[in-house]
């Protein structure tokens, strides 16, 4: 499914964590933003291939359903019109103006088909011999009642960047009822529920903290989050770039992807 140009209003949990995932002390080596939709009859294939590339420790995947075929009979079930506003953004900041799902967003700075396993590994590439992407080991951990993301200071190419916390559910079915997709049930994975942002980096060493309980909202309790992923961006909201930093950690055990 492919729209260009397409104008869009951009408790408990069992944690008891005070150390560093391996995932955010290592360096990963891509963040995929995987634009997808329950109405979207060529997303399923890019939808399974996101729930494999999160097998490997060095890519942080992520699911950011959209809204905009909801017209289509079917209103996805985990969208969030923010993920339509952030898609339109990137191409925005990008000068193609390409929409479309499924779209495989690597590093914050090339878009492959999500479907393309060999197109997204060619984009992973390209983002790192044209950039420096995530070059900044971030660090993050719940101590107590807090989520703490530590940053040291960035190197000249790494000065600052927008920092946001996004609460992910690892995997999640939905039967489809209506549309494209209608009367199939598909899986979703590392679906992200909400953007919390925590402040913006300045390219000095900088803690950011948010209380574990203000992560979750009416509409996303504790316990439906398996994992919180951070990312440091350069850009802004209305026009996202590099990613500079990520970091991903598990807050209890996921269910097999």
């Amino acid at each position: 499914m492919n729209i260009r140009h397409l104008s869009l209003s951009l408790a408990a949990v069992c944690v008891s964590l005070a150390v560093t995932s391996p995932l955010a002390a290592g360096e990963p080596k891509a963040v995929v933003e995987l634009f997808t939709s329950q109405g979207c009859s060529s997303c399923p294939p890019a939808d399974k291939l996101l729930g494999s590339l999160a097998h490997d420790p060095s890519v942080i995947a992520l699911s950011l359903p959209v809204d905009y075929w909801d017209y289509l009979g079917w209103k996805d079930t985990l969208a969030l019109h923010g993920h339509a506003n952030r898609q339109r953004a990137y191409s925005v900041a990008r000068g193609d103006r390409a929409v479309y799902t499924p779209q495989a967003v690597i590093n914050g700075v090339v878009h492959a088909l999500g479907s393309d396993k060999s197109a997204i590994e060619k984009a992973i590439a390209e983002s790192r011999s044209n950039a420096k992407p995530l070059s900044v080991p971030v660090s993050m951990k719940v101590q107590g009642d807090k989520v703490i993301v530590d940053v040291p200071a960035g190197v000249a190419d790494a000065a600052s960047a927008d920092v946001w916390l996004c609460p992910v559910t690892g995997k999640i079915e939905v039967t489809i009822g209506r549309g494209e997709n209608s009367g199939k049930a598909l899986t979703y994975y590392n679906v992200v529920r909400r953007w919390v942002k925590l402040g913006t980096w300045t390219g000095k060493a900088e803690s950011f903290s948010v209380a574990l309980n203000q992560v979750q909202n009416a509409n996303l309790p504790l316990k439906d989050i398996d994992r919180l992923v951070v990312i440091l961006q350069d850009g802004s909201a209305d026009k996202p770039g590099l990613m500079v930093g990520a970091a991903s950690l598990p807050l209890k055990t996921e269910p097999s992807l």
